[in-house]
């Protein structure tokens, strides 16, 4: 059966987003010049499954030593690199989503979204496309320590906040090297980024920690879910089971949504968390006010895993604590081990 748990708010016609960052202020990405010759990706190896693991069992404890604290599977314990990632139809297919640790659905101006892809056990051959930040990201990160943050550009207004964040910030202007240009798209959804050289122009990026997730077996009751529709403004997400593989099958405004290099998109477990979504003091360049995601705080979620969907509750007490999520009764509420989505979705 089909749920629709998430809010649904009257938004304005998705405009038209603009690439240049200017002395005006626009979001946007800048040019790198002419591009050049697009490389074939070498695709990332496939996920493990659940079936194929042995998790630690769910405890109040971070993930043990050799587990990854966001997918709760055998990793390396690698530099945290965050990419914020352009989600309109030109944008898609995406490449190297299927590789990430953990994405976070945001929204932003028109009611429209982008994802944040966060990599640390496997870093993909290449990502995109890349598009700009917004202020809401620097709370959002502010649970990984000090994270590599890749994007296109920012608002000028926003670029001193995003300086003094902290973040390692990555851009065409100060890692020209990790970026390049594909000609197989047109401007502005045709920014790549290159992971290894991200992190390698950073010095000394901060390795995963702990940001409140646990994983291990489901807890009792729960109940059996077909599919699940999480709606925005102009946006709509779609969360398939699939008994076969045991994950959730990803499709995005009524299609089923892809990697170029690792094929359907399908994380292990799926939260919804419902979060206010207020004005920011910033906007783009149609007058447009962008939307400021709240993450501290506390509040509902809905979690999707093993084919079945659990009530929890949210918590986060600042913007370098992690999230908790909890059952109805107070119990820590585990993950299924694989990757997680965590759908921001506004509140009713």
């Amino acid at each position: 059966m089909t749920g629709e748990r998430a809010a649904r708010r009257p938004g304005r016609v998705l405009t038209a987003l603009l690439c240049a960052v200017t002395a005006a202020g626009l979001y946007g990405c800048s040019d790198s010049g002419p591009p050049e010759p697009a490389p074939t990706p070498t695709p990332a190896p496939a996920t493990p499954t659940p079936a194929t693991t042995t998790p630690a069992p769910a405890t109040t404890a971070p993930a043990p030593s050799g587990l990854s604290p966001f997918t709760g599977l055998p990793a390396r314990s690698g530099p945290v690199l965050a990419v914020k990632i352009d989600n309109v139809v030109a944008a898609r297919p995406h490449t190297g989503l299927g590789a990430a640790d953990l994405v976070y659905v945001e929204q932003v101006e028109g009611g429209a979204t982008r994802l944040l892809a966060v990599y640390s056990s496997r870093l993909p051959e290449l990502v995109g496309p890349v598009r700009s930040a917004r202020e809401s990201d620097i709370e959002l990160l502010g649970a990984f320590g000090r994270p590599v943050l890749a994007y296109s550009g920012a608002q000028s207004a926003l670029n001193p906040l995003l300086s003094a964040a902290p973040l390692h910030p990555v851009t065409e202007t100060t890692g020209p090297g990790a970026f390049r240009r594909s000609p197989d798209r047109a401007a502005p959804h045709n920014l790549y980024l290159r992971p290894e050289r991200a992190v390698a122009a950073v010095r000394e990026p901060e390795n995963a920690r702990d940001i409140g997730f646990r994983f291990g077996p489901a807890p009792k009751g729960g109940t059996p879910v077909a599919s699940e529709t999480v709606r925005y403004p102009a946006a709509r997400y779609a969360f398939t089971w699939s008994a076969s593989d045991r994950t959730w099958r990803v499709a995005m405004d009524g299609r089923a949504a892809r990697a170029t290099d690792t094929g359907a998109l399908a994380p292990s477990t799926v939260v919804v968390q419902r979060v206010a979504v207020r004005s920011s003091a910033f906007h783009d360049v149609t007058g447009a006010v962008s939307p400021y995601t709240e993450t501290v705080g506390s509040g509902t979620a809905l979690v999707l895993r093993d084919g079945r969907a659990f009530e929890a509750r949210w918590s986060r007490t600042s913007a370098t604590s992690g999230t908790t999520f909890t059952t109805p009764g107070g119990e820590r509420l585990a993950f299924a081990p694989g990757q997680v989505w965590v759908v921001l979705a506004p509140r009713n």
